[in-house]
This record gives structure tokens, C-alpha cells and sequence, in this order.
């Protein structure tokens, strides 16, 4: 084994599928959270760390303008997965015999048509791994969960019903986290930054702020706010832009951000994945 990578979920989890694909080298180990998994990085009991952030039918997944900075973690890599949610049950179960689907609070939502159609009622479980265990373990024709065709494979369930979600593009994004960042360019397609800022105190801070990537011609991909202690004065932004911060027209924008801003922090570089468009 090259080494060892966290993620979220139990053996069988799409972010287990996520390590597969994305170090299929490495050991995947299971946590029960995403806090959990940032631990487990950051004490250096695993080399890497997998964190689903974000789906394109349900959004946002994790916080990790929270998550990384609070550990000192960066983001070295990502991963886009294409998500395909499956109906499984138990050997000899049917469609027709379902009358419960259990999935994590996020996978539910991506096959509402094919539930609400069939006459399944969606259970929130805690992790769509742990589901398809579960229902094995119970034995019952009536129940069934949303899981991948490895969680079918791990736990011996049955595919009762194949790529049941609502969108033919669902696909969710991982972010790969490690102790040490890497700046480095690595492959020959686009380099992505990630940071978060604050801005200053000043009339139009953050229409100023943004003017640098503006004006330099660099491609923000994301752009979330978020408030900071809990209070609504303070408010801290995260984003994504194409280019490396030593390319020109990005440094020259960074530093415009820093002009405006009272702190931006850096959370990683890395290449844009290929699904990526």
C-alpha cells in the first residue's frame, strides 16, 4: 500500500468509491464524520483525507472554509464522482416488495421521482454504507437502501433497481487533504487555488475585492460567504479560481484581494480534474 486515506462513511460509502478512484493505491480507512476524518489527517494517523463538498443536485456538502483551516490541512487534489444511486435489498427481494429506501440525508433528495413513483418511503440513515449493512443484516424484503453497486458487493445485496437518480449528471466533488500543502503544478490541464478571505470594514469591499480577478481576466468557479462568530458584521468568503498564484494575472489579482481585505488564507493548489469541463 502507498499509504493510508480517510473518508466519511462505512466500507462500501461513495466516498469509499472516491478513494478507489482517485488513490486507488492507498488503504481507505472508514470514519464515522467529516471532523472525524480532518482528525484523523491532521495527528497523522492517515497520509490523506477524502471530503465530499459538494453535489450538483443537492449543493453544499461540507464546510471546509471550517474544517481545514481549523487543522492546519490543505487541499492537495480533487475528485469529481460520478454518483449513481442504486435500489439494493436483499437476495430474492423485488421492487415491488420495497416499501422502505434508506440513504443518507443528501441521497435522498437525488432519487425523489424514482421513490415517490414506486410508492417507497426515503429513511434518513447516517451514512448510505451503513444502510446497505443494515438492511442485510435485517433480512427484510421491505426494506432496502440507497447505495453503490460496491456497498451491494460488500455486504451481498442485490442491484434491484440500477441508477435510479433523478439527474444524469449527479455528480458529487471531493476535495483530497493533506498536512502539507503542495503548490506545485502538477499534469498539463489547469492548476485550481482555493482560499478564504475577509474584507475590510469599507464601503463596496467586496465589489472592490473582486475587481482584481475582474480586471486580470481570472475565472472564479466559486464564490461562497459565510459569517464569522456568529455574528452578521463579520462575514468570510471562499473561493475558487483557475490558475496558480504564481501565474501573472492571478498574482496580480491576489494581491489587489489583499489590498481590500484584513486576511486571505490559502487552502490549496492543485489540478483541476478532468471532468472538471
Amino acid at each position: 500500500m502507498a499509504g493510508r486515506i480517510a473518508f466519511q462513511g462505512e466500507l462500501g460509502a461513495y466516498s469509499h468509491q472516491a478513494c478507489q478512484q482517485s488513490r486507488p493505491a492507498f488503504e481507505a480507512v472508514p470514519s464515522t464524520t467529516f471532523e472525524e476524518v480532518v482528525d484523523k489527517v491532521a495527528k497523522g494517523e492517515v497520509d490523506l483525507g477524502m471530503l465530499a463538498v459538494e453535489n450538483s443536485t443537492y449543493g453544499r456538502v461540507a464546510d471546509v472554509h471550517s474544517l481545514l483551516p481549523r487543522a492546519g490541512l490543505h487541499i492537495v487534489d480533487e475528485a469529481f464522482v460520478r454518483v449513481h444511486v442504486n435500489l439494493l435489498g436483499v437476495p430474492g427481494a423485488k421492487v415491488a416488495d420495497v416499501k422502505e429506501a434508506h440513504g443518507h440525508v443528501v441521497i435522498l433528495p437525488q432519487c425523489a421521482l424514482f421513490l415517490k413513483k414506486h410508492g417507497i418511503l426515503g429513511k434518513v440513515s447516517s451514512d448510505n454504507a451503513r444502510a446497505a449493512r443494515e438492511v442485510a443484516e435485517a433480512g427484510d424484503k421491505s426494506k432496502a437502501a440507497l447505495a453503490s453497486e460496491l456497498a451491494a458487493e460488500i455486504y451481498g445485496l442485490e442491484v434491484l433497481a440500477r441508477h435510479i437518480e433523478d439527474q444524469a449528471n449527479n455528480t458529487t466533488r471531493f476535495l483530497v487533504m493533506s498536512r502539507d500543502p503542495d503548490h506545485s503544478r502538477r499534469g498539463s490541464g489547469k492548476m485550481i487555488t482555493t482560499f478564504t478571505f475577509r474584507v475590510r470594514n469599507i464601503p463596496a469591499a467586496l465589489y472592490k475585492a473582486m475587481g482584481g480577478f475582474a480586471t486580470n481576466g481570472v475565472n472564479m468557479t466559486k464564490l461562497e460567504s459565510y459569517m464569522v462568530g456568529g455574528t452578521f458584521t463579520a462575514t468570510e468568503f471562499y473561493a475558487d479560481i483557475e490558475g496558480h498564484p504564481d501565474d501573472a494575472h492571478v498574482a496580480r489579482a491576489l494581491e489587489e484581494l489583499r489590498y481590500f481585505t484584513t486576511e486571505v488564507h490559502i487552502l490549496g493548489v492543485y489540478p483541476a480534474d478532468r471532468e472538471r469541463g
